[in-house]
């Protein structure tokens, strides 16, 4: 049994969608999920029966350890976003959800609010990355694990319900310092050689300290609770064998689905419903 065929089918379902967009039937009830993350700026689009049909993503900095810093890059880039999924699939975007990292205060959530509906949306309901995550992966006990580019946020799971969300500050951007660090080459450059497939090998064992790093991390808000398993989502989860390390320090079996960097996003669309309160935060 392959533990994540779904949600495998439903990130490469939506990776076809990114060049293949596919115009909807019902254009009242679509789905929309808004991800500001600290690489990427992604935007998911599901028909009402949760189906990715398209979606558009870009790689920005506007966001630094889960924060907003740069309100008119970020508006700027998902209003174009935005356009450029209407202008394929032929109909207006309208209603959105978007994510926070757990234990971020109303204030940070104004701003990521603002910036979305800046662009037009109208933003229905907030959640936190970790809970979006699971409404793909559909976990019943164990602790979902979204290691973006500034924080590792976590969602402890019991019985398929959120018993408790930490996040700490380790991520793609530390990688990616590391990286600069020791190749003695700029930031930006950093970025791109972390992504190289050919680089992966050496990149991995340059990087194990902070896969270790986050396994503490881990440790840290698990030790509490019996957990059977570890699963992993976000972009940073994408180095190569980071599972492994993570499973070998805490020998705790540890999974990770295909496409990790695409499960938040989808799941925060699949959150796309009016919600009773203004943020859910999965307490």
């Amino acid at each position: 049994m392959h533990l994540f065929s779904d949600s495998d089918k439903i990130t490469s379902k939506f990776i076809e969608t990114l060049t293949h967009p596919i115009t909807p039937q019902n254009k009242d009830n679509l789905l929309v999920g808004v991800d500001l993350g600290t690489a990427y700026i992604v935007i998911c689009v599901l028909d009402e029966s949760k189906s990715p049909i398209a979606g558009a993503y870009q790689f920005a900095q506007v966001v630094k350890d889960g924060l907003l810093v740069d309100y008119m890059g970020a508006l700027k880039i998902v209003k174009q976003l935005k356009k450029e999924i209407e202008d394929k699939i032929g109909c207006e975007l309208k209603n959105a959800a978007v994510a926070i990292p757990p234990g971020t205060t109303i204030n940070d959530t104004k701003y990521i609010k603002n910036v979305v509906e800046g662009a037009g949306f109208e933003v229905i309901n907030v959640v936190d990355e970790p809970t979006a995550a699971n409404a793909v992966l559909g976990i019943l006990n164990g602790v979902v694990v979204d290691i973006g580019g500034g924080t590792t946020g976590l969602a402890i799971i019991e019985e398929g319900k959120i018993v408790s969300v930490a996040d700490e500050a380790t991520g793609g951007t530390q990688c990616t310092l590391v990286i600069a660090g020791t190749y003695k080459i700029p930031f930006e450059e950093a970025e791109y050689l972390k992504q190289n497939p050919e680089k992966q090998e050496e990149i991995s064992g340059l990087l194990r300290p902070v896969a270790q790093k986050i396994a503490t991390i881990i440790q840290k808000h698990t030790n509490k609770y019996n957990i059977d398993g570890i699963y992993l989502v976000g972009g940073t989860s994408c180095l190569l064998n980071i599972e492994k390390v993570i499973e070998k320090e805490l020998n705790i079996k540890t999974f990770k689905p295909q496409n990790p960097h695409f499960v938040t996003p989808i799941g925060i669309a699949m959150n796309c419903v009016q919600s009773r309160n203004s943020v859910s935060h999965g307490h």
